[in-house]
């Protein structure tokens, strides 16, 4: 879940700039930094380290999720995941990451108007929530200094950019979790209430919780896709057919208790390793490929000072994309047989 906050505004982030006729390094880059700061609001999560009880926590009780969730109640999807924090936020990142290149005078304000807002920020989430809003909107306003910092040292994006990156991010996070657990505060620190209770997708906890993991997916799928576009891949030739093997998880839906939001580790972890088994065998095909092609391809040929090793750099490129998207092919095929698998039974039951 956190992971598709990230790659659902990379995703949307680098086809944008493709679109607007960015090189593909730029367009990349962009996506990179969006979803930095779309992986932002999740920060408050950190609170859990310190509201577990982890001396009485017994092994049943780990392997709930909703030990976790409910340890960052209080404050998880209420601050951070603002639509109206996010609008101020994203632009104040920005101006912290006004590059060396400009004025003294123009860092020095970028920057001081940067410390207002955010100390702004703080000093709302302290009176709104007391301490405890104070302490998680610190931590969001430093994680988010810091991934400007990191733009401003690691990229030449202007300031100006990375402030639109930043909120484009940041206003993209909530919406993810609409159908999983308590509906974000949009309007924090307004009391408006867009949603009482999460999007159910189905009445049946196993098909809503299949729907959620379809739905992260795709987010997925999408980010490989934006990646294999820009770099001008045809995706359809990156999936190795090995990842067929997906289609025997449907025997899961028989033979382990069907999971919910509740209870989702033993499906999560099982069929993410079903994709992990179809992309290292694909990796291993392709380490013992990978040697033969580029004797073929440079067997018998004049040296050149840059083309065997640019070529040889693409093809492993390459084949890192294709290992991802077949490990992704594999995940869904063993999700669709599953679904497949799990309809049945429950038909059969009707």
């Amino acid at each position: 879940m956190f992971l598709g906050h990230a790659l659902l505004a990379f995703a949307l982030a680098t086809l944008v700039a493709d679109w607007r006729g960015w090189s593909a390094r730029r367009a990349l880059t962009l996506g990179v930094v969006t979803g930095a700061f779309a992986a932002i609001p999740d920060v408050d999560v950190a609170y859990a380290a310190f509201a577990l009880d982890f001396g009485g926590l017994t092994p049943g009780a780990m392997a709930q999720p909703s030990t976790f969730w409910d340890a960052t109640r209080d404050v998880h999807r209420t601050m951070t995941h603002s639509l109206v924090i996010s609008i101020l936020a994203g632009p104040a990142f920005g101006l912290w990451a006004v590059t060396e290149t400009g004025s003294r005078n123009s860092r020095i304000a970028g920057r001081g108007v940067a410390v207002v807002v955010l100390a702004g920020l703080i000093g709302v989430a302290y009176l709104t929530s007391g301490p405890l809003g104070g302490v998680v909107m610190s931590m969001f306003a430093v994680a988010g200094v810091g991934v400007a910092a990191l733009c401003r040292l690691a990229t030449d994006l202007p300031a100006r950019t990375v402030g639109l990156a930043a909120t484009a991010g940041l206003l993209s996070h909530p919406w993810g979790d609409l159908v999983t657990g308590a509906p974000p505060r949009l309007f924090y620190p307004f009391d408006a209430r867009v949603l009482d209770a999460r999007v159910l997708l189905h009445g049946d906890p196993t098909v809503h919780l299949l729907g959620a993991f379809a739905l992260e997916l795709a987010t997925i799928w999408l980010a490989a896709l934006a990646i294999a576009h820009v770099a001008d891949r045809s995706w359809p030739s990156l999936v190795d057919r090995r990842a067929g093997i997906g289609v025997a998880y449907g025997v899961a839906a028989v033979a382990m208790a069907p999971p919910t939001l509740d209870v989702s580790y033993h499906f999560v972890f099982s069929i993410l390793s079903v994709g992990l088994l179809c992309g290292g065998v694909s990796a291993r095909s392709a380490a013992v490929s990978i040697p033969r092609r580029l004797r073929r391809q440079f067997d018998f040929r004049p040296l050149s000072s840059a083309t065997p090793a640019s070529r040889t750099a693409v093809g492993v490129r390459d084949h890192a994309l294709g290992v991802a998207v077949t490990s992704l092919a594999g995940i869904t095929a063993a999700l669709a047989s599953y679904v497949l698998v799990y309809a049945a039974l429950a038909a059969s039951i009707a």
